[in-house]
């Protein structure tokens, strides 16, 4: 990648995480391109450049939302650690980055009232890779004998659907930071699977 492409990647990017706090905030339907471009200090000329409109750029997030979560877990499964710490360490990078971007993941709801057929299914195969991830990193488990033998499907889910709700409680006044929430909740979703 140049330089000039790396540049107008981090604009981009930036662009992105911006909307997407002002599209939770006031909702898609109540964002303008124009609101966007001004919390920017950009002119709309400048936003769709970048992006074809409001549309583009919240499907340009949610891809590079999950892009970023397929790496920083695919990261964690190739390192040389024993499979419960790994599967640990992904809750941990799962939970801190969902709250580091709350916004744009809260955005990920009603998907298909929003995106058309083509984009949803790029979305959902996304999100399927990455819970295979967890998929793999659950049978891992159990072949070493570390995890009990269980529906791997439903306790995935369960343990993802544990960690999403994050967002809904966490508060940063509270006594515990991002990371110290996110060991905490690993520690108690691992119980789940650890073989007593």
């Amino acid at each position: 990648m140049s330089l000039r492409q790396k540049k107008i990647a981090k604009k981009k990017e930036d662009i992105l995480r911006t909307a997407v706090s002002i599209l939770a905030e006031k909702g898609y339907q109540g964002t303008t391109m124009e609101e966007i471009a001004s919390s920017l200090l950009m002119t709309k000329g400048s936003v769709y450049y970048y992006f074809k409109d409001k549309q583009d750029l919240l499907y340009q997030s949610q891809l590079m939302l999950l892009q970023q979560s397929l790496v920083n877990i695919k990261t964690i499964q190739q390192e040389n650690l024993p499979v419960e710490d790994r599967f640990k360490k992904a809750m941990v990078a799962h939970i801190t980055y969902l709250l580091d971007e709350k916004s744009g993941f809260e955005m990920m709801v009603k998907l298909e009232q929003i995106f058309s057929t083509e984009q949803l299914e790029e979305i959902f195969q996304l999100r399927n890779d990455y819970e295979k991830c967890f998929d793999q990193l659950i049978l891992e488990g159990i072949n070493e004998e570390v995890f009990e033998a269980v529906e791997i499907t439903i306790v995935r889910n369960t343990i993802l659907g544990a960690m999403n709700w994050v967002t809904q409680w966490y508060s940063p006044e509270g006594k515990k930071d991002p990371i110290e929430i996110a060991e905490t909740v690993s520690g108690y979703l691992t119980r789940i699977l650890v073989k007593k």
